[in-house]
């Protein structure tokens, strides 16, 4: 019997392991080397207020029973390690995977002892960084009352609508049995004079309209003469710009032909001079050799 207990013992926490693991929709892993009993006491009822609970177990008997249920955790059980488990809060309602990442982050903030090493949510792998990542998001409690306050708007407005429509419909209704039957509401006469007013009012629109056309078209002629005077008057002064620039021209080219005579002449007088130069150098030389 002695040697059967220590085998019992075993089997039975292989059993509670698998049994957690299977209905816990998160779990934690950590390593709590160096906190001591104060600290795993305060560490466990912050996670109990969280709606989880705080377990050590042997590794050789958490591995084997994480191994047939297929799965991959092997290699965090290594060293001192205790499981964070969501179970159910202190109001009897199930545990929120957020808040027990939460307590464990702000737990670990505060001592350096817990390292948490990984863990799963709803069967699947967390890493530590995802773990974190979980204890930023809001508590299940608050996503609820925001769902709630984002649904109850639209549900109060469209209550607000189906409230009014038949409201709506009915005050239709009576404006238009008043319309008939009241002997305030316009007869057949009434209308017919109605209609006729409304026709000579549109003849006097059309009339005044007929005559801002004309006017517009009045001004538009008058415009198109003074246009035509007025481009005939720069055409006048352009032809005699024209003219006084010919003018200009005439007398320019008369005075360059009148001083380009000059310059020949000019140059002529010098050529004689120079043929009459070098006539009486010949005749000096002719003298000389004579004599000579």
């Amino acid at each position: 019997m002695s040697v059967g207990e220590p085998r019992a013992e075993k089997v039975a926490v292989v059993e509670e392991v698998q049994e957690k693991f299977s209905t816990s929709n998160a779990v934690v892993l950590t390593e709590y080397r160096g906190l001591d009993v104060p600290a795993l006491a305060a560490l466990r009822r912050s996670l109990r207020e969280a709606g989880g609970e705080y377990k050590v177990y042997k590794n050789t008997l958490a591995r084997f029973a994480i191994e047939e249920l297929g799965l991959d955790l092997g290699d965090l059980l290594t060293g001192p390690t205790a499981i964070a488990f969501t179970g159910e809060q202190p109001d009897g309602s199930a545990g929120d995977p957020v808040a027990l990442a939460k307590a464990l982050k702000d737990f670990a903030k505060a001592n350096d002892s817990l390292v948490i090493k990984g863990g799963l949510l709803d069967q699947q792998r967390l890493t530590v960084e995802e773990i974190s990542n979980l204890a930023e998001i809001a508590p299940r409690e608050v996503l609820l009352a925001q769902l709630a306050g984002a649904m109850a708007a639209p549900m109060q407005q469209f209550a607000a609508l189906l409230q009014a429509l038949p409201q709506n419909m009915a005050y239709a209704l009576q404006a238009l049995i008043t319309q008939g039957d009241t002997p305030g509401a316009p007869t057949s006469d009434e209308a017919s004079a109605d209609e006729e007013t409304d026709a000579a009012d549109a003849a006097d629109e059309v009339a005044v309209a007929d005559e801002a056309d004309a006017e517009v078209a009045d001004e538009a002629s008058a415009d198109e003469e003074t246009d035509a005077a007025d481009a005939a008057d720069e055409v006048a002064v352009a032809d005699e710009a024209d003219a006084e620039v010919a003018d200009e021209a005439s007398a320019d080219e008369e005075t360059d032909a009148a001083d380009a005579a000059d310059e020949v002449a000019v140059a002529d007088e010098a050529d004689a001079e120079v043929a009459d130069e070098a006539s009486a150098d010949e005749a000096t030389d002719t003298d000389n050799k004579e004599e000579e």
